[in-house]
């Protein structure tokens, strides 16, 4: 008799290993759909409102963009090193999208890679684009937002 309340307590408790395995999955799931719909919110936002507005509203408070190979700590820096592209003489976009995403299973940090263009229209109506790859750190907030660590 007690070979068989061995067995059906092992039976248990294979069966709640399987079952938080299963849960963890769908976990890291939901965590890699809402990094992808915050990153082509942030994109999207970049192109209507602007890219300061939409990385300062991405970024966590100690955001990190790398840019010519220089850092630039924290988000009130981030704001003033961006230039403002609303109401100038120049056309600037900023255009892109995620190829891929991925989430640690603790299911609080995150990140996105894929392709941008940057590209700038004068006056005359010329434009110069700059094509590459993007990298971003994606961690979950207190709030349960996303924001991002690492540009």
């Amino acid at each position: 008799m007690r070979f068989g309340w061995y067995l059906l307590y092992l039976a248990g408790l294979l069966s709640l290993c399987a079952c938080n395995a299963v849960s963890k999955k769908n976990q890291v799931e939901k965590s890699k759909s809402e990094i992808l719909q915050t990153e082509k919110a942030f994109a999207e936002m970049a192109d209507k409102q602007g890219i300061r507005e939409a990385f300062l509203h991405y970024a966590a408070d100690d955001a990190v963009l790398m840019r010519n190979n220089k850092l630039i700590i924290g988000k009130e820096v981030i704001g003033e090193s961006l230039p403002d592209t609303t109401n100038r003489k120049l056309e600037v976009k900023l255009t892109w999208e995620p190829d891929f995403v991925d989430v640690a299973n603790s299911g609080d940090l995150g990140y996105t890679y894929g392709r941008y263009i940057y590209s700038v229209t004068d006056s005359l109506g010329v434009i110069q684009r700059d094509t590459g790859i993007f990298h971003t750190v994606w961690k979950r907030q207190e709030d349960g937002r996303w924001r991002f660590v690492w540009d």
